[in-house]
């Protein structure tokens, strides 16, 4: 099997060629078992129904629920998930930052054009739309660099190391959602700076 994050790579042995190697291991110990269903079983009865013949340190899974539970295993009791999810947070907070300074810059380099539109008789919240609205657009506009950016990182990522590294469409589509938070976020503080848009003060 290739590469992965804690080996470069692993090596699939007949049950015979394992206790030959592992000379501690006896037959009778089972570390992982498969059971194939035959064509019209329910696979969900059939996990219940081997709960509650088994003892309660033998684990039952679906193979979706095997594949979910080494997922969870992975990003919640390991230092790579913490890193990889520590990262995210920190690329998120980050990105709030940064877009909070261009959308702060440009509310008060354009303050005297928000309050010619106060004074024109727009409401603020005509105003809290226009900075969303520009808010969103920096998202879509940085986010589809940024995408295709990563997905050529992760393209070379793969080829350099032959770790099973892919951007899978629900990742991308929960990346572009958490961008456009994150840019809304950075708007619904920026706004803030819309308050002192006075006329009378400005003129």
């Amino acid at each position: 099997v290739g590469s992965s994050f804690i080996a470069d790579g692993s090596l699939m042995t007949s049950d015979q060629n394992f206790l030959r190697i592992f000379k501690g291991r006896t037959a009778g110990e089972v570390s992982l078992g498969l059971i194939k269903l035959k064509p019209g079983i329910d696979a969900d009865f059939t996990v219940n129904e081997l709960k509650s013949l088994l003892p309660s340190d033998v684990k039952v899974f679906t193979l979706k629920e095997f594949i979910a539970s080494e997922k969870n295993y992975w990003q919640t009791s390991t230092s790579i998930g913490f890193i990889f999810s520590f990262g995210v947070v920190v690329g998120f907070l980050v990105g709030v930052i940064i877009v909070y300074q261009i959308l702060f810059s440009d509310v008060s380099d354009h303050l005297p054009e928000y309050a010619t539109l106060k004074a024109m008789g727009y409401s603020n919240s005509y105003l809290l739309r226009v900075v969303f609205q520009e808010a969103i657009i920096l998202a879509i506009c940085g986010y589809i660099p940024g995408c295709l950016i990563s997905i050529g990182l992760y393209e070379i990522t793969r080829s350099a190391t032959s770790l099973p590294l892919i951007m899978p469409p629900t990742r991308i589509i929960q990346t572009l959602g958490l961008t456009i938070v994150m840019c809304v976020a950075s708007g619904a503080i920026a706004v803030r700076k819309l308050g002192s848009a006075d006329p009378a003060d400005i003129f």
